[in-house]
């Protein structure tokens, strides 16, 4: 998978986070079980507030303020590429600001968390991610090709 989006900032963070993620991870136990795919993870995580097809219209969107985003228009809103760093930092955590600043969404990292696969998240620079975060971006991404 191959990691684009971004200003150069904004990757730069991204990607310093994900390094230190990929740091923290490879410390902890692993799992030895198969991981949940990505579309199990976003029923669990993700389709109460975005919709099981992604548009921001699941059953608790309504009482949420400001509304869920439509995940399937990530890559149109990004110039035709999906910005899959940007995505798994937002999902992490990482991207909501601290002191709670980044809206509703909950950080979803702990939960997260478990084995990691290198991944790359600017040309040339790989990345230990955990497995779930991965699949359950690359669902995301899917999304908005349907």
């Amino acid at each position: 998978m191959a990691m684009r989006g971004g200003t150069k900032a904004g990757l730069a963070g991204a990607v310093g986070g994900l390094g230190l993620l990929g740091v923290l991870a490879a410390c902890m136990p692993q799992g030895t079980g198969a991981a949940p795919s990505g579309r199990a993870l976003y029923a669990d995580y993700c389709a109460a507030c975005h919709g099981d097809s992604g548009k921001g219209d699941g059953p608790a969107a309504s009482g949420v303020s400001p509304r869920p985003a439509d995940l399937t228009m990530l890559a149109a809103r990004n110039g035709g590429v999906f910005p899959v760093v940007r995505v798994m930092g937002k999902v992490y955590g990482y991207s909501q600001g601290k002191g709670g600043g980044g809206g509703p969404m909950p950080e979803f990292g702990p939960l997260l968390d478990g084995p990691t696969v290198l991944v790359e998240t600017a040309p040339g620079i790989l990345t230990p991610t955990p497995e779930r975060l991965v699949a359950l971006a690359e669902h995301v991404e899917r999304l908005g090709k349907r």
